[in-house]
């Protein structure tokens, strides 16, 4: 349950600032320059926030299938290459401010690598229907 929930979260999240929230802002006319600075805070917290759920997801990705699961399951890869996404996103932001296709760059891997995760079964889940017990 903790799995889906930090997933739809930080997914969630990611995709509906860039989705929703700022083509909204710019249909209810707000200047263009605000939207950008909005866009711009929110999507660092947001990043931030998607690191914090992605390191709560490898923890219990690591507590269902074991350390070895972080390189050897896809589930892992991708959390793996979604914090390798934010860790770039903060560095390019603080290093070099002026490189905003970096860092749109790096929140779409994030958003894509989120994407792909949520096809990924829940770990301790193999898909299949609950077998009734007698």
């Amino acid at each position: 349950m903790l799995w889906q929930l930090t997933q739809m979260l930080w997914v969630g999240g990611l995709w509906l600032l860039h989705l929703g929230v700022l083509p909204v802002l710019g249909m209810i006319g707000l200047a263009p320059l605000l939207i950008d600075e909005i866009g711009g805070l929110l999507s660092a917290l947001l990043v931030g926030f998607a690191a914090t759920c992605v390191t709560l997801q490898a923890l219990v990705l690591i507590k269902a299938e074991g350390l070895g699961s972080l390189w050897r399951d896809m589930r892992g890869q991708l959390l793996l290459m979604a914090l390798y996404a934010c860790a770039m996103y903060c560095v390019v932001r603080m290093l070099l401010p002026e490189a905003l296709r970096w860092q749109l760059f790096s929140y779409l891997v994030l958003g894509f690598s989120g994407l792909v995760l949520v096809v990924q079964p829940a770990p301790g889940w193999s898909g299949r229907a609950r077998e009734a017990r007698p």
